[in-house]
């Protein structure tokens, strides 16, 4: 019993900073999200009255059209970027030196860490209306103004920052499979895509799902990618929530639609989570 309360006490300041750094401002956003808007204000006016309607306007059309489509890109790019980065860390993992190893990932930590808005700005002078490969488009017979090629830029944008992280991510999952259990599938006569399809790939299936998580949620939630290459074209959810505090100052609306994508974030990670195969108990 004195143990726990030494425990209790040891937590207690993590606790108390959680608390005011996550939990009170959450509490803010989910009562400011149920008050009523006056146009014309910044924000609700202290004391305004509480209100369903701005989670009732969500319903519409519109905004869920933006839902899927915040989802479906994040989707495809999370997707496509896990294909990439598998084969990746594996390559990494068996077949670089460990110095090779120790550089590469430096490097794939670099690309993390550099500047979101200089990254998409490169990839927009490069691949946009106005890069540098602009003529070769033209001569491929694809408008860089048109609507698929800016969704497909705004995925590229996505997939480049999503493969240095879940390559990094994957990197100790890939190490710690035996890569004689590999060896031995082939040695039985097991093809080469064999053996890893139905070994590495299943070993490493709990890092693949962290990996994905990881990736899902920062795409659900970019901000400066959809803004720079999608061209007001191409918008994600987090736009609108931006646009909604910026631009007509609806607090209540922008503080709805943030617990919304919250809320269906939260529940499409616990789906992921529940519905991948769990490890079986060693014995």
């Amino acid at each position: 019993m004195r143990g726990r309360a030494v425990l209790a006490l040891a937590l207690l300041p993590a606790l108390l900073v959680f608390a005011a750094a996550f939990v009170v401002p959450l509490l803010g956003v989910g009562v400011e999200s149920v008050r009523l808007f006056t146009p014309g204000r910044v924000g609700s006016a202290a004391g305004a009255p509480f209100t369903a309607a701005n989670y009732v306007e969500l319903a519409n059309p519109a905004f869920l059209g933006l839902l899927a489509e915040t989802f479906r890109i994040s989707l495809l790019a999370t997707l496509t970027g896990l294909v990439i980065s598998y084969p990746l860390a594996w390559h990494i993992v068996r077949k670089f030196s460990p110095s090779a190893r120790m550089l590469t990932a430096g490097l794939l930590f670099t690309m993390i860490l550099l500047s979101m808005l200089v990254r998409t700005y490169a990839i927009e002078l490069t691949f946009g209306s106005v890069g540098v490969l602009r003529p070769v488009l033209r001569a491929a017979g694809i408008a860089p103004t048109s609507g698929w090629y800016i969704e497909l830029l705004v995925g590229a944008g996505l997939i480049h920052y999503i493969i240095p992280l879940s390559t990094l991510t994957l990197l100790g999952t890939v190490q710690n499979v035996d890569p004689r259990l590999v060896d031995a599938a082939q040695s039985l006569g097991a093809p080469a895509w064999r053996a890893h399809a139905s070994i590495t790939l299943p070993l490493s299936r709990a890092g693949l799902v962290g990996a994905f998580l990881v990736a899902f949620a920062f795409s659900i939630s970019a901000f400066v990618i959809p803004l720079v290459l999608g061209k007001g074209r191409v918008l994600f959810v987090s736009n609108t929530i931006y646009n909604r505090f910026s631009e007509i100052a609806d607090y209540p609306s922008g503080t709805a639609i943030s617990v919304v994508i919250l809320a269906v974030s939260l529940v499409a990670v616990m789906l992921v989570s529940l519905l991948s195969p769990r490890p079986a108990a060693q014995t």
